[in-house]
């Protein structure tokens, strides 16, 4: 990941700096495990440059940004360019205060606490990824208050209280507009640097699609990457919703189409289909028939 970072023209000061943090926390090799090894790269220069040096300042970040921005892509490769072992917290309705720190349970005949996620995190200097914070109610979250502030630490009423490991960092992730969501409060807010994640440029998309799909002809990733941009395009002048602007499913359907399934069949099992509305499906059908023919074959969008 570091020559990915060169590549991408990072400081060289900030590689110097990342190098020092991994030799000065070592990380227990029964957690060896938990350091992430990515599927995906994430590109943009600025926003890595901001992510390393607030996480090198020792500040929690949190990622903002409309879907397909990539928030949970940089969340993973943070902790594997920095050799962090991750705890992943997806936050719901239901979160409440033990789903994350962790509750009694019996083991041997006694009362003991099990760890959550969040102690185990802060226990081996692991970085947290708190996925969707904003879907949890405020109430839950506050627990996080003294975790996540100068404090750096979690008072686990009955049983002890812990500091938090140097090491430890906290990386949050939020949408706004789904259902289920709700605004985070000031106190929570103000414990993160925030990053307004950017929609992915056509020219990163491309990039994506190059280092995913090596044997892709190359009018193919422009015509897939001119696609999504497209139907980015209509989500944001509402005339579709945002459910079949998915890049996974973009990912996922050349994925079938390298297995031999027709084009426009893959397309609709990983975009049209994700939308339930019948009007909504035939826009999204008539921009795959601007740019995906219907007699095209494998051999057509794959050279080998």
């Amino acid at each position: 990941m570091l020559n990915f970072l060169k590549q991408e023209g990072i400081s060289e000061t900030l590689i110097k700096e990342i190098e020092d943090f991994r030799k000065k926390y070592e990380v227990n090799q029964l957690y060896d495990y938990r350091i992430p090894k990515p599927k995906y790269n994430y590109y943009g220069k600025e926003i890595w440059e901001q992510a390393i040096t607030a996480i090198l300042c020792g500040e929690n970040l949190l990622l903002v940004g409309s879907k397909a921005t990539g928030k949970n892509v940089l969340a993973e490769n943070l902790a594997c360019v920095f050799g962090r072992p991750s705890w992943d917290i997806s936050f719901h309705i239901n979160t409440d205060s033990t789903s994350l720190i962790g509750t009694d349970t019996f083991e041997n005949g006694q009362v003991v606490f099990r760890d959550g996620p969040i102690y185990e995190c802060a226990k081996y200097g692991g970085f947290g990824i708190l996925d969707e914070i904003n879907m949890a109610k405020n109430d839950s979250v506050a627990v996080l208050h003294a975790t996540l502030d100068y404090r750096r630490i979690i008072d686990v009423p009955g049983y002890d209280k812990i500091k938090l490991n140097d090491a430890v960092r906290f990386i949050a992730t939020m949408n706004y507009g789904y259902a289920g969501t709700r605004e985070l409060n000031e106190a929570l807010t103000s414990r993160f640097m925030v990053i307004a994640m950017p929609n992915v440029t056509s020219e990163n998309l491309m990039k994506i699609l190059t280092k995913e799909f090596p044997n892709l002809n190359e009018k193919y990733i422009e015509q897939f990457t001119e696609f999504f941009q497209e139907l980015k395009l209509k989500s944001d002048n509402s005339e579709i919703s945002t459910k079949s602007v998915d890049l996974r499913g973009l990912l996922s359907s050349i994925h079938l189409m390298e297995r031999g399934l027709e084009p426009v069949r893959a397309l609709q099992m990983g975009i049209v289909n994700k939308s339930f509305d019948e009007f909504e499906r035939k826009l999204v059908e008539d921009v795959i028939k601007l740019r995906i023919p219907d007699n095209i074959d494998r051999g057509d969008i794959f050279t080998y």
